[in-house]
Formats: structure tokens, sequence, C-alpha cells
């Protein structure tokens, strides 16, 4: 199958260039000029290549922290901005990221938002986070979820500062013009559940008897990465490693065994020392965080990145990835897969085809 473009460049004359300035005046435009760019034979994307060192984000974070609080900030995020998408706030084009900090004795305001999060845990243990009347510690590596218009705000109890990923899909929410939000008129929510509770729920291959999900997000909202890891290391012991993803495990809603969230699929995969994976390429942009090991990452033809724990690096649609780490090596990651996947859009090429 040809990989050319739809259609030759249209020639310009004297009188199309009045005909397209008169229709223009009635809000009208060729679609003939713009197929080609509209329609194209590949994935095209402003999302570039871009990795962030954590060591640099955690000094400006400190910083920011002796000029804003958390409660007047509502959120003290700085985002990581795409180098190709700048002023727009995304880190692709669908998705945003940012790192969080909140300090010793601070507390996040509750609100809620038609967005859907995710929270990393980079660094720190001891703060909490409470969803809709749960509270759950924050450890290093916990993966998170604040489901759309859930209650949650976040404290800080520990005697360290705590820093943590934001994932949300704001980008998209805009695009669809369906944002909503609110604030708590108290900083902290009632805790009403015990702490657990979800977990006990829903999260040890059980639930209620007459359970009828009440949204399409997961109800459990803490994914410890104790027990991740240690299923990990279990896996490990088959030596099944997939040449393009090492062990590669997604997180999963335990009641649909879908996706945790609707719009962002995360993942976490282990990658021996040593290992080199073969060269892998999706549609589906993804953010990653390194969160043991170090390694280098190829992105495309020109793009490479050498990085430590907590170090994260972003890959656009369709472009060619490989992974080489020297030491044993764990990456989290997420991407709007969930998106793709529902509206038949995922496509993947595994090796150099």
């Amino acid at each position: 199958m040809s990989s050319d473009p739809i259609a030759a460049p249209v020639v310009d004359t004297p009188e199309r260039r009045a005909f397209y300035e008169r229709i223009s005046r009635k809000n009208l435009t060729p679609l003939w000029l713009s197929l080609a760019n509209l329609v194209t034979p590949e994935p095209v994307s402003g999302c570039q290549p871009a990795a962030w060192a954590f060591a640099d984000i955690r000094a400006a974070m400190l910083e920011a922290g002796g000029l804003i609080t958390a409660k007047e900030a509502e959120r003290r995020v700085l985002v990581l901005e795409n180098p190709g998408l700048r002023g727009q706030s995304k880190i692709t084009t669908d998705l945003y990221a940012g790192v969080q900090l909140v300090l010793p004795g601070e507390v996040a305001p509750a609100h809620r938002h038609a967005q859907s999060a995710l929270r990393f845990v980079l660094e720190g243990r001891g703060a909490h986070t409470t969803v809709d009347g749960e509270r759950t510690i924050m450890h290093e590596g916990d993966f998170i979820i604040t489901p759309p218009m859930a209650w949650h705000d976040h404290g800080n109890e520990s005697d360290r500062p705590i820093f943590w990923l934001d994932g949300l899909d704001i980008p998209i929410v805009q695009f669809l013009d369906a944002s909503f939000a609110e604030h708590h008129d108290e900083d902290e929510q009632v805790v009403s559940r015990p702490a657990g509770d979800c977990e006990a729920r829903f999260g040890s291959n059980l639930l209620p008897v007459d359970h009828r999900p009440a949204t399409a997000a997961s109800p459990v909202f803490n994914y410890p990465y104790a027990r991740t890891r240690e299923a990990l290391e279990r896996m490990r012991r088959t030596a099944a490693w997939d040449p393009c993803h090492g062990l590669k495990m997604r997180y999963a809603n335990p009641v649909t065994g879908g996706y945790p969230m609707t719009t962002i699929a995360a993942f976490i995969q282990l990658l021996p020392k040593g290992f080199a994976t073969a060269p892998y390429r999706s549609t589906d942009a993804t953010v990653f965080v390194a969160v043991e090991g170090r390694g280098r990452t190829r992105i495309g033809p020109d793009f490479t990145v050498d990085w430590g724990p907590h170090d994260m690096f972003v890959v656009p649609s369709w472009r060619q990835v490989t992974h080489d780490v020297a030491d044993d090596t764990v990456l989290f990651s997420f991407s709007d897969r969930p998106v793709q996947e529902a509206l038949r859009l995922f496509r993947e090429a595994r090796g150099d085809a």
C-alpha cells in the first residue's frame, strides 16, 4: 500500500484565490487546500521527545515552596510542558503532567473536577490523600487515582516534603468543552470511611454481592508500590521477557478488568540488568518515569536520554523507542491508550517494521 499523500498540491490561480477570499467572508473554506494536512499517511504531531531530570525539578519545586503556599496555589505544581507544545500545559497533545510538592504541615485544599487524575509518588512517605471520604497514606512508587468529580485533598503530616507526578486528561476534557470544577467548603473533607475500605471491598478478589458500578473508574484508588514490586519480582522467575517490553503489566480496574480510568492507561514494567529492548512504536504518546535503575532510551532517529531514578521522559505518537538498561530497572508510564482502543485507533509496530 502506498504511503504517498492522498492528493498532490493544488495549483494556485488568481481566479481560485478570488473565490477563496469571497467564500471566506461567509465562513467557508475549501477542503482541497487542507486535506493532505488533515488526513495524513502516518501520525503527525507537534509533540516532541523530551526529558526532565528530577534533580532539576526538585530544586525548582523547593524554591517554589518558599514563594507560595500549597493553599494559596491550590495545587503547587510545576507543569511539564512539551517543548513542541509550549504555553498549552500539555506533555502530549491530549495529556497533562506536572510535579506537585506538599511541604510538612501543609494541606492542598479539597476540590473536585471533571478531569481524571493520577498521582505517582516520586519521593517521600507518610503524607496522605483523601478521595471521596477515604484517606490513604502515600509511599514512594504508589499509583493513586482520582476519578472524575471525586472530592480529593492532600496533606503532609510527615517531617519531610513529598513530591509526586500528576497526570490528567485536561486537554481531552478541554477539547470536548466538558470541564466542571468545584471547591469544598473546608480545606479537608470529612473522613467517612476507614482506611483500606475500598481495598477490602474491591481489591481482594471479592465484590459486594449487589455491587453496581456507579462510575467507570476503578473503586480502588491506591495501588501500593510494595505489592506491585513484589508481583514483578515473582513473575521474573519465569524469565518470560518480551523483546520490546521486558516484563510489562497494566494497572487494572478490579471490577471490570479494564483500565483504572476511562481516558488514561497506566503501566509498570521490569527490565533486568543489561536488557536492551527491541524497537517499538505505538500511536499512544507515552510519559515514562524511572522508578528504579539507570539506563538510556532512544526515541526516534535523533533523541537520546540517559536517566536515573525519578527522571521523566515522553515518547510521541508513532516514534520508535528502545530502552537499554544498566541495572535492574522499573519504569512507570501512562498514555491515552483507553481512548484510542475505544475508538479503534490504537496501532503498534514491533521491531524495525
